[in-house]
């Protein structure tokens, strides 16, 4: 079907686990014509949970693109994870549309991915749609859950329409006021729904209170709507039974009728530039424009190769179009252009604005990429959007010996899928580490890197960069003397060292006189000090924040060679730094904490147990609380489980570096007495 962009709808499905998203997409497919029969979850045969993994499991892992045409509109439908672990791909999704369908399991009423869904959909300045589905469930209070839902979520919330006939059918309210529905009235719904829909002009409100409904045209009410849509003044509450499919083909409607199409939604958030120097970039759906276009969504697909699925914003993209990359100078070419419908890759002519799209094989595109066919579009991207950072660490290596580069392939796909996924490598400790949202988050990345590419790993906690420096000056020195029958080696260095301000990192000093060290030696003595340096004196870890002065020392004119004075440097560093009080230091990081208020008791206790110092409390919408505190990083590798335990999952915090600080005495002695071993073998 080939369409413009007044016949296009962008929706994405989201909630918390089990409000029924799945089941809802393949109803809406089957309803829609595009299926013939709605898929099982548990038989493994819907549309959007094709993934192996997701049919094992019995849950959506990944956003998945579909679409519906329907009475004249083309719907792309995105279904999307509950999880949290897995937000990732569905607050990616809320970049390439410009509803969000929140659906609500009327059993369990709102949960805490509700109102995050709902936060992050406001945020993004998406119209919202609340979905309640499961309206065919005994023992549910449909009015006590729209009065939660004003409560929550505002006034601004009113039925579109209402179940009948215990949750078999469901009323249309906004066109109509007749009929008897299980809670409420049509005739009362209909009233509130007009009332807050005219509000939004003064001229249609005008009209209204002069002449009453009837003084309004359905344009005039399909206008007011959609701009109460855009700006957070109205959020519909509509019912459905997935399961049964009552009320299915009304969202359908819905979604044809009074969803905003891309010309109408909040225009996207691009800018141009970098930093504070950024400025609005406004694109306009106009199809003879240049292309602009954003990636939201990277698949690794073991048939096709990598896909990049874009959203454009801007102009048409065809078959054969050039492209560039961000600020890309050489261009490639669109050889095939993909339209997605769950697993399925249909090829397509052309994608105009509003459009969702795919291209293969082109290993330069990377997620939040812009597309566009003009320099003009230079340095233009899509405001980022505010992904939860990947807390939950485990350092990882490769199982068996050889796989080094399949693993480092692995990763990097991986990465490129799920913008929640990240992969640091430390030099210092020698140790990758992957980092995500929890522990079923890099569970599910383990299992597929060993599925999809067939690497196996081994994991264990990461390690903490742990640093040494001392407290006190202290003089050191070293006589290197070795004769083994023929020329000798001789070198004697006298040395002292000095603690710096935290954060100066490492002085050399040469105070020498009378030549009594050549200048050609002090450049080994300084590798021996940094010998010392990089694997520690006490403990194992590097030391900083330290100045070293050579002042004195002796030299043979034929025995004295380079290996003479890097041993002697060495050997007299670790001297001067066993009498200068040396301490361990431990990094310290910012913990910022969100739980709601009832919580607060339990977080603070938790926090207290972890040696952190809790710097104050600030209220937060929606009657949550945030801790701000200052904790060891080595107290916090588990938090991530440990808060999720705690609030239920509705808990969630930031950790940045701030600073180093000494460790208490007890855990520096645990350090200095594991480090023994070491030193001794050495």
């Amino acid at each position: 079907m080939s369409h413009r962009t007044e016949q296009i709808r962008n929706i994405a499905l989201v909630g918390h686990p089990g409000a029924g998203k799945t089941t809802l997409c393949e109803a809406l497919l089957q309803a829609g014509g595009t299926i013939q029969t709605a898929g099982s979850i548990e038989r493994g045969t819907t549309v959007s949970d094709f993934d192996p993994m997701e049919k094992q499991r019995g849950h959506s892992i990944n956003s998945t693109i579909t679409s519906i045409d329907h009475g004249g509109v083309h719907i792309n439908l995105i279904d999307t994870p509950g999880y949290a672990d897995f937000r990732g791909p569905t607050l990616s999704a809320l970049a390439a549309v410009e509803t969000a369908a929140v659906v609500v399991n009327a059993s369990t009423g709102i949960e805490h991915g509700t109102q995050r869904l709902m936060d992050y959909a406001r945020a993004r300045r998406l119209c919202r749609l609340l979905v309640v589905n499961k309206i065919d469930h005994e023992d549910i209070d449909l009015q006590g859950l729209v009065d939660e839902l004003r409560e929550t979520f505002g006034s601004e919330c009113l039925p579109i329409n209402l179940p009948a006939d215990g949750g078999v059918r469901v009323i249309d309210c906004f066109t109509q006021h007749d009929g008897d529905s299980d809670f409420s009235s049509p005739a009362q719904a209909h009233q509130q729904i007009i009332d807050q829909v005219v509000e939004i002009n003064e001229e249609v409100m005008g009209r209204y209170l002069e002449e009453g409904e009837s003084g309004l045209s359905g344009q005039d009410l399909h206008d007011a709507f959609e701009e109460c849509l855009r700006q957070g003044h109205l959020v519909p509450v509509c019912f459905v039974s997935a399961r049964t499919g009552a009320g299915v083909k009304e969202l359908l409607d819905l979604f044809e009728k009074l969803m905003p199409h891309p010309g109408e939604g909040n225009p996207p958030l691009f800018v141009r530039g970098q930093g504070e120097a950024a400025e609005p970039f406004r694109t306009t759906p106009d199809p003879a424009s240049h292309v602009v276009a954003d990636v939201f969504k990277i698949i690794n697909d073991p048939f096709v190769g990598k896909l990049s699925v874009f959203r454009v914003y801007q102009g048409t993209v065809r078959r054969d179009s050039q492209l560039f990359i961000d600020d890309g100078r050489k261009p490639f070419k669109v050889g095939h252009l993909f339209k997605l419908k769950g697993k399925e890759h249909g090829e397509v002519d052309a994608a105009v604005p509003g459009d969702i799209a795919a291209v293969a094989k082109v290993e330069e595109i990377h997620f939040d990429a812009v597309l566009h066919d003009s320099h003009d579009e230079d340095h233009i991207h899509l405001k980022p959007l505010d992904f939860p950072q990947p807390m939950f660490g485990l350092a990882i290596q490769p199982a068996h010996k050889g796989q080094e580069q399949k693993l480092a392939t692995a990763l990097h796909r991986l990465a490129e899928e799920d913008p929640c996924f990240r992969v640091e490598h430390s030099k210092e400790l020698n140790e990758t580490v992957i980092r995500g949202l929890g522990e079923l988050h890099l569970r599910v990345m383990l299992e597929r890197m060993k599925d999809r590419y067939g690497v196996e790993v081994t994991t264990r906690p990461p390690r903490i960069a742990y640093r040494e420096t001392i407290s006190a000056r202290a003089d050191g020195h070293h006589r290197h003397k070795k004769q083994t029958g023929g020329a000798g080696q001789f070198g004697e260095v006298f040395l002292r060292v000095e603690p710096l301000p935290r954060g100066s990192g490492f002085q050399f000093e040469d105070e020498t006189v009378g030549g009594s060290i050549p200048n050609q030696f002090l450049p080994a003595i300084e590798k021996g000090v940094r010998q010392v340096l990089d694997g520690g004196a006490i403990a194992g870890y590097p030391i900083q924040d330290v100045r070293v002065i050579v002042y004195d020392g002796k030299y043979h004119p034929v025995d004295s060679k380079e290996v003479a004075f890097v041993s002697a440097g060495r050997k007299a560093f670790l001297d001067a730094v066993t009498r200068a009080r040396p301490i361990v230091l431990e990094p310290i990081v910012n913990l910022d904490v969100k739980v709601p208020e009832q919580y607060m008791g339990d977080v603070a206790g938790g926090l207290a147990g972890k040696r952190a110092r809790i710097n104050g409390t600030d209220s937060q919408r929606g009657g949550e609380l945030l801790v701000k505190a200052q904790v060891p990083l080595a107290e916090v590798g588990d938090y991530a489980n440990e808060l999720k335990a705690i609030t239920g999952g509705r808990g969630r915090y930031t950790i940045e570096f701030s600073h180093y600080e000494p460790v208490p005495p007890n855990v520096q002695k645990q350090l200095t007495e594991s480090f023994k071993p070491r030193a001794e073998e050495d």
